[in-house]
């Protein structure tokens, strides 16, 4: 139940599908040093292409794409994000914030049938208490703000990552995220469940198991499996199955996806995109990669690249699924050292009534 007694659901208010009209999208820009070391200046730049892609600057001038509501922690990096994203549409808020994770640490907003918006905000616990950074815990509240709308507040713990909405009914996620004991130990897949619907306005809830190898997030969804289009849902297969370390988990979910009905009743139909194969961080350990967590803006689908030799093939695998958009691959090795890609590190808001 929501802090205020009465729920999103109740209200009529629902989380759209990422495809849905966008007013803007919501980012923090890269600025701690001492969390990114040597990998700051390319995290910086992966994330400015990615700012320029979701902008969408045409010919004429103008932004085809969607406004960017961008996080700052302080006036030395206001300055350097104002440097790099010069001649995009940015608005600035002066908020300190952990690391740049704001699928996760910022509010989810929500929709309702007559196009008013509202936003919807979880406790956070450092991913089940693995990376507890200053401010993280405060800058859902602090965006709920800025964007000032009517809001609703959940005493339970949920990372935006962890979930994927088809915006008719249907929530897609992972048990091995929402039933981990180091996030809300005192709920189980009932209550969940529940809390989802209430929340998120949904009506079924589909469950994966097990994430990617190496994953922090314990499992999120937005490396594992997205929707696409009502009824048609995405997930990998692995391009080199002899060297992938994710293969048996591909294999799992697509066979569990293809056996789901969504709240439409529609038996889920499965499409299947290259796997970016073993990719090596500096020390040589496996890192999470994924091309399922791309970011579905207003003109642009921007997919993580890896410096993969299965890139392109993912890329124009993608593009086949978004015929409407236009869809660019930009790296994302450097942001992935922090731990995930740019779905993680994006938050959208419904573009709503005019």
């Amino acid at each position: 139940m929501s802090t205020t007694g009465q729920t999103p659901a109740s209200c009529g208010f629902f989380q759209p599908a990422e495809w849905a009209p966008h007013r803007a999208c919501w980012l923090a820009w890269p600025s701690h040093g001492d969390l990114w070391q040597d990998n700051l200046i390319r995290a910086q730049r992966e994330f400015t292409a990615l700012c320029v892609a979701i902008a969408d600057i045409g010919p004429d001038g103008n932004a085809r794409g969607e406004s960017l509501e961008i996080l700052v922690p302080n006036a030395t990096a206001r300055i350097d994000a104002e440097r790099a994203l010069a001649g995009l549409p940015v608005r600035f808020h002066n908020i300190p914030f952990g690391d740049i994770w704001m699928r996760d640490i910022a509010c989810i907003f929500l929709t309702d049938s007559h196009g008013a918006v509202a936003n919807v905000r979880f406790k956070f616990n450092g991913w089940g208490g693995k990376y507890i950074l200053p401010f993280d815990d405060a800058v859902s509240a602090k965006v709920a703000a800025a964007a000032d709308m009517r809001g609703f507040e959940f005493p339970w713990i949920l990372e935006g990552g962890s979930i994927e909405i088809d915006g008719e009914g249907t929530c897609l996620t992972t048990r091995q995220c929402l039933l981990n004991r180091n996030r809300n130990p005192g709920m189980n897949e009932a209550q969940i469940e529940s809390g989802l619907k209430d929340a998120l306005g949904i009506r079924k809830v589909l469950w994966l198991g097990d994430g990617l190898l190496n994953d922090h997030t314990d499992g999120h969804i937005d490396t594992l499996a997205r929707f696409v289009a009502p009824g048609v849902v995405a997930c990998m297969k692995a391009s080199d199955p002899a060297n992938d370390p994710n293969h048996a988990v591909f294999e799992e979910i697509a066979q569990t996806l293809a056996g789901f009905t969504d709240a439409q009743g529609r038996t889920l139909q499965v499409v299947r995109v290259p796997s970016p194969g073993k990719i090596l961080d500096e020390e040589g350990e496996i890192m999470p990669a994924s091309y399922m967590n791309f970011y579905i803006g207003n003109s642009t689908v921007v997919v993580p690249t890896y410096g993969s030799p299965f890139d392109e093939e993912a890329v124009q695998a993608i593009a086949r699924l978004f015929p409407r958009h236009r869809t660019v691959g930009s790296s994302a090795f450097a942001i992935l050292s922090g731990g995930g890609a740019f779905h993680c590190i994006t938050q959208q808001q419904p573009l709503g009534a005019q």
